[in-house]
């Protein structure tokens, strides 16, 4: 039976949002409103915490708010609905819950995928799909929508799919993987408070937590929709012979990022050279390692590249990192009294460590003069190497300057060759 739309409803509804009581109704909404956004103040404090998607950066953008004034106007629509007739409540009980649902998605995901680009996109979507039901709600063409979709039907296999139940399943989806993916933030932010040695087990513990909340969540959605989830064996069977053909090396990344991860042989922090790029270990992804050079540029790295070749992790004992500047002095310098006062000038360096200490070697005997090497040992490269030598280097020559030093110039001895002698005897 086809259901026609009914506008007495709607009328009703217009009329007595016209009458006096419909302020009485207002006042009480306003309340529940001014109720949560106190509530929410209170509980959050006066400093907001960055990224929190139940408070949000301004109290009304979490998703706290809007659930708490929604809980009280529903609790203020019942009690009012004893005395008054219910207008304002129609109206305003759907755009919350619209608010609710917008508010969720866009919070999860803006926490979840800071930096991606189609996060925009989706905000937007869900935006316009929430409102647009809640206009469909208000309207009472809603239901008939829901009718109409219920009679467009096809057959998958053995399953009985109409188009109301994929339109169900896929919000009821997206729902529930919005839902993992808030789980798994805020699981995956407890285990990576602080830092310490442990923070590569606390990574692996939080790609782990994230996979699996993923993955239930993706069989719930599924379940949702109305797929038989025994089908997932044929699945698994493609997936394997997919994984062993073109996707070998995804899967190898991936477990490589996990085998990194358990063995701590790179740890988020450590100078490595990979590649003959150097760099600082700043993230450690399952499927790739991004290394940051003290130039600023970034390398992404996979993985398996990380595990079947040659890595020099220049801080994985400890973070001492060992520099070598050079110097030229020139022949019939003291060199023996010259070295303790270039090492004692190091050694006041600010970040040049005092152990292991540096040392001034005659390296050696070159054609100009003789070459000096100062070696000397920092615990933090990743301010920086380049800065450190050259307050080294400007550290040796007021030494220079000091105590007379010569830095010797290139210079060559010439030898000229005069006119032949018996020609000068011949002009006698």
């Amino acid at each position: 039976m086809t259901r026609t739309l009914d506008t007495t409803e709607l009328s009703d509804l217009f009329a007595h949002l016209t009458k006096p009581a419909a302020l009485t109704e207002l006042a009480v909404l306003a309340g529940c409103l001014l109720a949560s956004w106190v509530i929410v103040r209170l509980l959050r404090g006066r400093v907001a915490a960055a990224g929190s998607i139940w408070f949000g950066d301004r109290i009304v953008d979490g998703v706290l708010f809007p659930v708490l004034a929604l809980a009280l106007a529903f609790g203020a629509r019942l009690l009012v609905s004893a005395t008054l007739p219910i207008a304002v409540f129609k109206l305003a009980i759907p755009i919350l819950l619209s608010l609710v649902v917008i508010r969720l998605s866009v919070r999860v995901l803006r926490v979840t995928f800071p930096h991606a680009h189609a996060v925009r996109v989706i905000e937007r979507t869900v935006s316009w799909i929430a409102w647009l039901a809640v206009v469909l709600w208000i309207t009472g063409v809603l239901p008939l929508l829901l009718e109409a979709m219920e009679e467009v039907s096809w057959k998958v296999g053995n399953t009985h799919l109409t188009l109301r139940n994929a339109v169900e399943g896929t919000l009821t989806a997206g729902l529930v993987l919005v839902v993992a993916l808030w789980i798994s933030a805020a699981i995956e932010r407890q285990l990576l408070k602080g830092s310490g040695d442990d923070l590569s087990i606390r990574k692996i513990a939080a790609n782990l937590v994230r996979a699996l909340l993923l993955f239930i969540g993706l069989l719930l959605a599924m379940s949702a929709m109305g797929i038989d989830l025994t089908a997932l064996s044929v699945l698994g069977g493609a997936l394997g012979v997919g994984l062993g053909f073109g996707l070998q090396k995804i899967a190898a990344n991936y477990v490589s990022g996990f085998v990194i991860l358990a063995e701590r042989s790179l740890r988020i922090g450590d100078m490595v050279r990979v590649d003959n790029f150097d760099g600082r270990v700043s993230d450690i992804r399952t499927r790739y390692t991004v290394i940051r050079a003290l130039s600023g540029r970034e390398a992404i790295v996979p993985n398996e590249m990380l595990i079947t070749q040659r890595v020099e992790n220049l801080s994985l004992a400890d973070m001492k990192v060992l520099l070598s500047t050079g110097v030229q002095v020139a022949y019939g310098t003291d060199v023996r009294a010259l070295q303790p006062k270039v090492v004692e000038a190091v050694a006041a360096v600010p970040r040049v460590l005092a152990d292991p200490a540096p040392s001034c070697q005659l390296a050696e005997f070159a054609a100009d003069g003789m070459n000096l090497t100062i070696n000397f040992w920092i615990a933090d490269p990743e301010n920086g190497q380049g800065n450190v030598r050259s307050d080294v280097n400007l550290a040796v020559l007021d030494v220079f300057e000091r105590e007379g030093i010569e830095i010797p110039f290139p210079q060559r001895v010439m030898h000229h060759i005069g006119a032949d002698p018996s020609a000068g005897k011949a002009g006698e």
